[in-house]
């Protein structure tokens, strides 16, 4: 039973979760609101171009850019559950798959996506966090984590056929390799968080 202590630290660490992941996603549509209305899309010219020189910007910029507002609507609720459901067990895990997924999904797409291509969208995020969670629990072996890659599976185990070319004009390349991101954080996540600690990116 909590008491009144753990129920406020349980509080201030739900307000820390809203806060992280509102503010993230409120900047992805304050940002392209302001391209939607203001520029008419000239951001997305700064997606990643496969295996050009310009294009390999697009890394850090990709996943902050979408097409259109349907475009980011899609990926709002995923990246806001998903994004929830690795904070649950400890905030910095957040940060870390984050990073390693949006890494890994941008150096993917610019190695081996097609030719003349342009490539935007937090897509790659999502089905990082969606790889991290399923694939904690294979790694970890903790009925927590193999409850949660449970509860995933059946809230989004749909989201695994975006990792295969079936459908035109998506990147899958960035689906396949967000989804080996956050494979590889959730093996290594020991080691990356004292990566990021010794980085002081995290505590």
């Amino acid at each position: 039973m909590l008491n009144s202590n753990d129920l406020a630290g349980l509080t201030r660490q739900l307000e820390l979760h809203a806060t992280i992941l509102i503010g993230f996603v409120g900047a992805l549509w304050i940002l392209e609101l302001f391209d939607s209305i203001f520029l008419r899309g000239a951001l997305n010219r700064y997606g990643i171009r496969p295996r050009t020189s310009e294009g390999i910007f697009g890394i850090v910029f990709a996943p902050l850019l979408h097409g259109n507002l349907r475009h980011l609507a899609t990926n709002t609720v995923p990246l806001i559950v998903l994004g929830w459901l690795i904070m649950l067990r400890q905030t910095s895990d957040f940060f870390i798959v984050t990073a390693v997924a949006w890494l890994v999904s941008g150096l993917g797409v610019w190695l081996f996506g097609s030719p003349r291509t342009n490539h935007i969208g937090a897509s790659g995020l999502v089905f990082g966090y969606f790889g991290f969670l399923l694939l904690r629990g294979y790694f970890e072996q903790s009925a927590i984590a193999i409850l949660t890659a449970v509860i995933v599976g059946l809230l989004y185990g749909s989201l695994i056929w975006g990792i295969l070319p079936i459908r035109r004009g998506m990147s899958w390349q960035g689906h396949l390799f967000g989804f080996a991101g956050g494979g590889l954080a959730a093996k290594y996540l020991p080691q990356l968080q004292q990566i990021f600690e010794g980085l002081g990116v995290v505590s």
